[in-house]
C-alpha cells in the first residue's frame, strides 16, 4: 500500500506521542567532581585524577583531607609527625580542631572532644571547581558544644596548580561557647617529610618577609608558605592563607621547622561565640609548583581574598 506525501510525517508524529522519542543531546560532563566513595570518603577529582580526599568515618576523632596531591602527582602532606607518630597522631594531613572549647580539648587523639560527621548536604561539580557541604558536631561526653557547617571547595588553576578553600560556620549548641586562649586551632597542615626544613631542606616564608620558624612562629601574617623538595628535581609547596573577613585577620601562625603549620585563632586572647552570631571563617590552601616569589604569593592571596563568599545554607528540598 502506498501512502500519500505527508503521511509519513503524520505517522511519525504519532510514534512520538506513544512514547518513542529521539535521544536527548548529552549534557556536558564536569571536568572537576566531588565523588562519594565507600567507607565514608569523598574524592575530589579533575579529569579523573584525584586532587584530595575527605575522610569522615564514624570511628575517626575528626574529619580530615588526605592526600593533597601536588602538580608532580605526589602528596604534599602526610599523616602524623615523622619523628613522633604516637603523641602527634592527630596531625591528620589537613584538619580542623581546637584545643579549648569551653575548656574541652578537641586537639589531640587523647583529648575528650571529637568532631563527628553528621551528614553531607550538598555536592556541586563544574569544569573548574567542585565542592561538598557537610555538617559536623563537636561533642564530648555525649554533650554537643558546637554545630559546624563546613564547605570544602577545590578550584583549578593553571599549570596543574589548585586552590583548596575551607569555609566554616561554627554555631554554639547552647547560648554561647568560648574558644580559650591557645595556639592550637583551627586549621592544621602536616607537610610531607621531605618538604620540612629539618628533614628535606624546605623553607617557610610569610607575607611579612619572615623566613623559617624563628621569624614566622607566633607572628601575624596574611599567608604562610611551606615549600620544599617532593621528588628528585621537583620543589612544590602549600601556602596557607587567612581571609580578610576572619575576625582576627591577619591571624597568628603556628609553624615548626619539622614540617607543620597552622592558623591560631585564639593565640592572643579567648573568643566567645554566641548562637545568634555564629563564627564564620574562611581559609585557603594554594597548592603550587616550585617556590614562588613573595610577590607572586601576594598576588595569589589577593585572588583568594577577592573570590565571592560561598553559600553555607542547606539546599531547599
Amino acid at each position: 500500500m502506498r501512502y500519500p506525501i505527508g503521511a509519513c510525517g503524520f505517522f511519525g508524529f504519532w510514534v512520538l506521542v506513544i512514547g518513542v522519542s529521539l535521544p536527548a543531546a548529552p549534557r556536558p560532563v564536569p571536568a572537576t567532581q566531588a565523588l562519594p566513595l565507600p567507607h565514608r570518603e569523598i574524592s575530589f577529582q579533575h579529569d579523573g585524577l584525584e586532587l584530595t580526599r575527605y575522610h569522615f568515618a564514624p570511628e575517626l576523632r575528626r574529619p580530615f583531607l588526605y592526600p593533597v596531591i601536588g602538580p608532580s602527582g605526589r602528596s604534599l602532606t602526610r599523616m602524623g609527625h615523622p619523628h613522633d607518630p604516637i603523641s602527634h597522631s592527630h596531625h591528620n594531613s589537613v584538619w580542623v580542631s581546637h584545643n579549648s572549647v569551653d575548656g574541652v580539648s578537641f586537639w589531640d587523639d587523647r583529648a575528650p572532644g571529637r568532631v563527628i560527621h553528621e551528614r553531607v548536604e550538598r555536592f556541586a561539580d563544574a569544569d573548574d571547581a567542585a565542592s561538598v557541604l557537610v555538617v559536623n558536631s563537636w561533642a564530648a561526653s555525649n554533650q554537643v558544644l558546637l554545630i559546624e557547617r563546613r564547605l570544602i571547595t577545590v578550584r583549578l588553576l593553571p599549570r596543574d596548580e589548585w586552590l583548596l578553600i575551607i569555609d566554616l560556620r561554627l554555631e554554639p549548641k547552647a547560648d554561647s561557647v568560648t574558644f580559650g586562649k591557645t595556639p592550637f586551632g583551627l586549621v592544621g597542615v602536616r607537610m610531607a617529610k621531605t618538604i620540612g626544613v629539618h628533614d628535606g631542606g624546605g623553607e617557610i616564608r610569610n607575607s611579612e618577609g619572615g623566613i623559617n620558624e624563628t621569624n614566622v612562629l607566633w607572628k601575624r601574617a596574611r599567608w604562610v608558605d611551606y615549600s620544599g623538595p617532593i621528588k628528585p628535581g621537583a620543589t612544590e609547596g602549600i601556602t596557607l592563607m587567612d581571609h580578610p573577613s576572619n575576625p582576627n585577620h591577619p591571624t597568628y601562625f603556628h609553624v615548626r621547622n619539622d614540617g607543620w603549620m597552622g592558623t591560631s585563632l585564639t593565640y592572643d586572647a579567648a573568643r566567645t561565640v554566641h548562637r545568634t552570631h555564629p563564627l564564620k571563617l574562611r581559609y585557603g590552601l594554594y597548592i603550587h609548583r616550585g617556590s614562588p616569589k613573595p610577590a607572586a604569593l601576594d598576588k595569589s592571596w589577593h585572588a583568594f581574598a577577592e573570590l565571592p563568599q560561598s553559600a553555607m545554607e542547606s539546599p531547599r528540598r
